[in-house]
């Protein structure tokens, strides 16, 4: 396996969204052609609610409307198209965006963040790592899905903030930020506390599990499981080895419709089987084992069945160190490991 590209960017929005586009135009256009999900997505063209989204948007995080205007530009698509594609969680309750998360916190480990990103099996292969600089910020590196906003899938900044980002199927979305660009706020967060309060505070669209880690005012390094949904936002410190799929599980979260695939079901279970045996500490490389699972009774954890019945396959492998002096960000791809970078904590 190749080593996975990583490109450099930076500057204003428009200039990020730009670059992002040209990034992702030689295979937008085909990627949208096969996929069901922006069939389904497509439907909503011109419907009110999508416009309260663009406007919950607009006035909490402007930036990000005028990053996704640009990239759209550059693609040769309209805006009102990229917006959508970028509001899928909020408009298609089932959409194919996948993944598992392991965290831990101990005093060998400092702080882990391993992350499965799946996604359509058309992207195997066909995304890139992107390394954001925008103005006043402390910028971040992430994994870049072409003609989405950066930071639904797992990132790290130089504020020594890391992020894992697992969809959960929310039934019944209101009016409010989309998801995808609350992810993206994360990233540009000058500390931990400021990550945790937007998560905890900005109102939200549907829902997303965000599992955020980084120093905290005191200098310690913290990681957090956040369920970010709807009509809460559950924040849960990790220490102990933990494990999230795609469906909610922490205490409280039966009030919130959603749907539970059995993917997400069986890996949730599967992890529940195997994290015991990492024991209290587990390193990178156990997590990374564990996410390369393919054993249970059911769907399987390493997910590359052309037949899956979520429609998902695992795109990369990702394992975050976070430390005080930064963050490590490891990737693999197949089985090989196609990335190892050093994020230094800068701001």
């Amino acid at each position: 396996m190749q080593a996975l590209n990583t490109i450099q960017m930076g500057g204003a929005p428009e200039a990020i969204g730009r670059q992002l586009g040209e990034l992702a135009r030689p295979i937008f256009d085909a990627y949208m052609a096969q996929s069901s999900a922006w069939a389904a997505v497509s439907r909503w063209r011109g419907h009110a609610f999508v416009q309260q989204l663009r406007a919950a948007a607009g006035q909490h995080f402007p930036a990000y409307v005028a990053e996704l205007d640009a990239m759209a530009a550059a693609l040769g698509w309209p805006a009102h198209d990229l917006f959508l594609w970028n509001c899928r969680g909020e408009l298609i309750h089932n959409a194919p965006d996948g993944c598992t998360t392991l965290a831990v916190r101990s005093d060998v480990a400092g702080g882990l963040i391993a992350h499965n990103e799946d996604g359509d099996p058309y992207l195997r292969g066909r995304c890139a790592v992107v390394e954001v600089a925008p103005e006043g910020k402390p910028g971040f590196v992430s994994f870049y899905y072409p003609g989405s906003l950066p930071g639904h899938t797992f990132a790290a900044s130089r504020a020594g903030v890391a992020q894992a980002i697992n969809n959960v199927r929310i039934r019944a979305p209101r009016a409010g930020v989309p998801r995808m660009i609350l992810a993206r706020a994360v990233l540009d967060a000058a500390t931990l506390d400021d990550a945790l309060a937007l998560l905890r505070d900005t109102p939200r669209a549907s829902g997303f599990h965000h599992t955020v880690g980084g120093i905290d005012a005191t200098g310690a390094v913290r990681i957090y499981s956040v369920e970010a949904t709807v009509q809460r936002s559950s924040i849960v410190e990790v220490g102990a080895p933990s494990g999230h799929a795609n469906h909610l599980i922490h205490a409280g979260h039966d009030s919130e419709a959603q749907i539970v695939t059995d993917s997400s079901r069986d890996r949730q279970a599967r992890l529940a089987d195997l994290l015991p045996a990492l024991g209290a500490q587990p390193d990178g490389a156990d997590f990374v084992r564990t996410l390369q699972d393919r054993g249970g009774a059911g769907l399987p954890i390493f997910r590359d069945d052309p037949h899956d019945p979520d429609d998902e396959n695992t795109l990369a492998t990702a394992c975050m160190r976070i430390a005080p002096g930064g963050v490590n960000f490891d990737v693999w791809q197949d089985g090989a490991r196609t990335l190892a970078m050093a994020i230094p904590r800068t701001v």
